[in-house]
């Protein structure tokens, strides 16, 4: 096969893309399961599928899946920092169309996801909702040819419920992100070390002793503070919910308002999927040599242009660190552009979890082809029994054995008549 429609930094890294991803395939069992199925079976034959996602090794394993399934699969990146550049060499090497680069500009980015929507895809698996948000925007002659979608991260969920509510949302989308063995592994267990791990390597700073201030304590969030917590660092918690905000204190947290925790802050972390969530005003009380680095899907979530604008000089000081010299003579220092740091300047989730997430993505496609025509126009949670599934995959796959309840267990728990 000749592929045609692909763009990539240099084909000649294939190699080492495709090593890679086979060191990811051995931490991710459950993917494996479902491959060999999808391979017997072929539930996605001919399906044209185009999917947005972080092209990293955990996701060139899902989609190897997918073609495992039969799918006429396409891929681009759904952030521009994200793509790991061997591994979109190597996935054109496996006959799969990739327009993905590591640092590709804003227009870049649009022409890799126009190039997506070219295929005339039946399904799309997205990272953020810009493929489909372009689809129904800008592509709109595209959209009959839609049987329906998933949404991988908390944003692209908000957004297209947003979509949904206004009554512009064209074709049913699966939130993967709401399933359980998504949001409570993926998000908690893979943010928090993947977050981590992005700021240590991009700046080798030490976190015991630190003051990390903390910007939402939704389940990334929940990630991130058990992780900075165990390594020593002092864990400042800000939220705008009065729920989360009591969790955080009685994990053990220090809660307060931005404002004050902007004065005291050696490492600030964003996590909650909402614009200017750190603003000038912020920047402008912040000690010397202050560290921001987001989390979050997009790079919103700190006011780039605010600094910009108050900075008199900028550089580059550490690959991934940009300097901001104020007028004051203050430093303050910003991660990976302000995106997401984990795969801005580290690789992302861990394999071992991301099998979860991606098994999710694969037998949610599956059913909605399985489904076609059957599902309202709207946003769907993940069906309790794939959910299931992807956890029973999980446990067997480690080993792990658990209880199942006798007949009258059963009837105990759904009956009303016996009581003390």
């Amino acid at each position: 096969m000749t592929l045609h429609n692909y763009d990539v930094k240099d084909r000649s890294l294939a190699e080492s893309g495709r090593q890679r991803i086979e060191w990811a395939f051995r931490e991710m069992p459950v993917i494996g399961l479902i491959r060999e199925r999808f391979a017997k079976e072929k539930p996605l034959k001919e399906v044209r599928i185009a999917a947005c996602l972080h092209v990293t090794t955990e996701t060139a394993n899902l989609a190897l899946t997918l073609q495992a399934g039969g799918a006429d699969l396409i891929l681009c990146a759904s952030n521009p920092l994200s793509t790991q550049d061997d591994v979109a060499a190597a996935l054109v090497e496996y006959d799969i169309p990739t327009s993905a680069i590591k640092g590709e500009d804003d227009a870049t980015y649009y022409k890799h996801i126009n190039t997506a929507i070219d295929h005339k895809p039946q399904l799309t698996a997205d990272d953020g909702a810009d493929l489909v948000t372009t689809l129904h925007t800008k592509r709109q002659e595209m959209i009959d040819n839609v049987i329906g979608g998933t949404e991988e991260t908390t944003t692209g969920v908000i957004r297209l419920r947003s979509m949904a509510e206004a009554g512009k949302l064209k074709y049913p989308v699966i939130a993967v992100n709401d399933a359980q063995t998504k949001y409570l592994f993926d998000n908690r267990y893979g943010t928090g070390q993947s977050t981590i791990d992005g700021i240590t390597r991009a700046t080798n700073i030490l976190w015991a002793g630190k003051k990390v201030v903390l910007c939402g304590y939704g389940w990334c969030g929940h990630g991130v503070a058990m992780r900075a917590s165990g390594l020593g660092a002092h864990v400042i918690v800000v939220e705008v919910e009065p729920v989360r905000a009591l969790e955080a204190v009685m994990d053990g947290f220090q809660v307060m308002p931005l404002m004050e925790a902007a004065r005291v802050g050696d490492i600030f972390i964003t996590t909650t999927g909402d614009k200017h969530v750190i603003d000038q005003a912020h920047f402008a009380v912040m000690k010397n040599g202050a560290i921001l680095a987001n989390s979050g899907h997009f790079n919103v979530e700190i006011n780039i242009p605010a600094l910009e604008k108050m900075a008199k000089n900028k550089r580059t000081i550490r690959d991934f660190v940009d300097e901001y010299l104020l007028a004051d003579g203050r430093r303050i220092f910003l991660l990976g552009e302000g995106r997401l740091i984990n795969l801005a300047a580290a690789e992302g989730h861990p394999a071992s979890v991301m099998d979860m997430s991606f098994a999710n993505q694969a037998r949610c496609l599956e059913h909605l082809v399985r489904n076609r025509g059957k599902l309202e126009t709207r946003v769907h949670p993940v069906p309790e029994d794939i959910d299931r599934e992807v956890a029973r995959l999980k446990l067997a796959a480690m080993g792990v054995e658990i209880d199942s309840l006798t007949e009258e267990q059963r009837k105990y728990l759904t009956s009303w008549e016996e009581g003390t």
